[in-house]
């Protein structure tokens, strides 16, 4: 047959009308939708189940994150108490030192002044005792003539001892107060350069402290920015869980819908088992019926054995012999749904490229004169845990 006479068949079956309006029944296009639908629920399910176990795990990052933060902050804190601290001493030390060094500006000018006192009053003294030994005899006569008597002189004698003892304490005085003001000086000093000691140290706390602060404040806004990063990671997580939480919503309703449809699909079965049945006598077949049958087989079991490919042909007979469904072989193979070759598209290329092997149009034929090896089989599908029938290659049958 070539080519454009099959086609022309297949076209002339498929616009074959058979009087009748019917419901889809239980098909392998229908579990197969089930089973993929619930396999896509589970993927949706493990994988929801995984992004919150990605939003758990990064929301207790984002935790520890600003625990860590935290102590940085305590610390931070207890750091700059530290340098106010610290601050305060060094402008104490400052203070101090301003005012230990106002006291060693007015010690030196004291004792410039008690030195200037001092030497002047050797420069008197060293006068009046040079005056005294060189004009000795001329004072003494002078004192011997202006006295009134003895006792008079004696008097001025001892005024001139007195005078120069006094000159002499006075000298010793000056002295003495150069020296305690020199003494007082040199403490000074030494006191200003334990406050420059001190000031020092402090300084080079305060330089330690400004580091630590300037490294903690540089720790936390790294903190602070990890956990910026780590909230918007959560959030997109959230959304992502939001977004399959969504899905399994959806898909979990597409699988409540698909299992009702097929509880009724499988009740259809049932009634169709238990329905009237029809002869192979009693049956008409149109021209391409066998051409339409032998490419389905093709299309559903190919690669099967003899037996497989019989069973497959048996089941779109008993369909036919059945009242539940429609009672020629085009109305079974294109009754909507039923066969997934039919959706796919396969069977259309199978036809126009005449597919069917010799062993599929044996098989054709063996179930068009009545030949079935799965019984009243009206169904079949790849095995699922559960299901019940005979299977037969890679198929079930029931």
């Amino acid at each position: 047959m070539g080519r454009t006479l099959r086609c022309l068949l297949v076209i002339s079956v498929l616009t074959v009308s058979v009087g009748h309006s019917y419901k889809v029944h239980a098909t392998e296009a229908t579990k197969k939708a089930l089973e993929e639908a619930k396999e896509k629920l589970e993927d949706t399910k493990d994988q929801l189940d995984d992004t919150k176990d990605q939003l758990s795990d990064k929301k207790e990052d984002i935790t520890n994150l600003n625990h860590e933060k935290g102590k940085l902050e305590t610390k931070l804190d207890d750091l700059n108490d530290q340098l106010s601290e610290v601050s305060e001493n060094l402008s104490d030390l400052e203070d101090q030192i301003d005012t230990k060094l106002d006291e060693i500006s007015n010690t030196e000018a004291e004792l410039e002044i008690a030195i200037d006192t001092k030497d002047q009053q050797y420069a008197s003294m060293k006068k009046r005792v040079q005056f005294i030994y060189e004009k000795q005899s001329f004072a003494l006569y002078d004192m011997l003539m202006t006295t009134g008597s003895f006792a008079d002189f004696l008097n001025q004698k001892d005024m001139i001892q007195a005078l120069s003892s006094y000159d002499r304490k006075m000298l010793l005085e000056y002295q003495q107060t150069c020296e305690d003001i020199e003494n007082k000086k040199v403490e000074l000093n030494n006191e200003k350069n334990e406050l420059d000691e001190c000031k020092k140290k402090a300084e080079d706390e305060k330089s330690r402290v400004s580091d630590l602060v300037s490294q903690t404040s540089g720790s936390i806004s790294k903190y602070k920015q990890n956990i910026s990063t780590a909230e918007e990671e959560a959030k997109a997580i959230e959304d992502k869980a939001r977004e399959y939480e969504s899905q399994v919503e959806s898909q979990n309703a597409d699988v409540k819908a698909l299992e009702a449809k097929l509880a009724e699909e499988i009740r259809l079965s049932k009634l169709a088992k238990a329905s009237a049945w029809r002869n192979i006598s009693e049956v008409a077949f149109a021209e391409g019926d066998r051409y339409l049958l032998a490419n389905l087989i093709y299309c559903e079991a190919g690669g099967e054995p003899y037996e497989g490919k019989l069973a497959v042909g048996a089941v779109v007979i008993n369909r036919v012999l059945s009242s539940v469904y429609p009672d020629s072989v085009v109305g079974v193979i294109y009754q909507s749904g039923q066969f997934s070759p039919v959706g796919s598209g396969r069977l259309a290329l199978a036809l126009a490229n005449g597919s069917a092997t010799e062993s599929c149009y044996q098989a054709a034929d063996a179930a068009m004169s009545g030949a079935t090896n799965v019984g009243n089989c009206v169904y079949f599908r790849t095995p699922i845990p559960g299901l019940q029938g005979t299977q037969i290659g890679g198929h079930v049958f029931y």
